[in-house]
């Protein structure tokens, strides 16, 4: 079954988001890159994002939105989920360039248009540093 693992805000400024979850719920960051620091609470993350360019952020949005960019869940079965969210009345948004380590991330729409995107477990145990089977 599906699981929500995390949550993308676009942010105007990281490190200063990143110390109000910090301080505020006790968030800590399990790593931070050029444009993303990503927060755990030990279940759930927070990746707080700040793109540099309009292609980056992927979208219509472009680099100065800022709000909920998208939400994640995890799930090994992508074909499945695929088939599923498109019978549902998603549909396929992009996929990110896979790394050396294998597939990153698919997003999709919902029927509403909000993005959300599916990982497979490997992937989110190594960027997010969560045990994706706890819940």
């Amino acid at each position: 079954m599906p699981k929500l693992r995390h949550i993308a805000l676009t942010v105007p400024d990281l490190e200063a988001t990143a110390q109000f979850y910090e301080k505020t719920f006790g968030m800590t960051r399990s790593t931070e890159s050029e444009i993303a620091i990503l927060m755990t609470d030990g279940v759930m993350s927070l990746a707080l994002l700040k793109f540099q360019t309009d292609q980056q952020a992927g979208d219509e949005r472009g680099k100065d939105f800022h709000g909920l960019h998208h939400m994640g869940f995890v799930d090994d079965d992508l074909d499945g989920m695929t088939q599923k969210i498109e019978a549902n009345g998603g549909s396929y948004h992009m996929r990110l360039p896979d790394s050396d380590e294998g597939a990153t991330e698919v997003k999709f729409r919902d029927p509403n248009g909000v993005v959300f995107d599916i990982v497979e477990k490997g992937y989110a145990t190594r960027a997010w540093g969560l045990d994706v089977d706890k819940h």
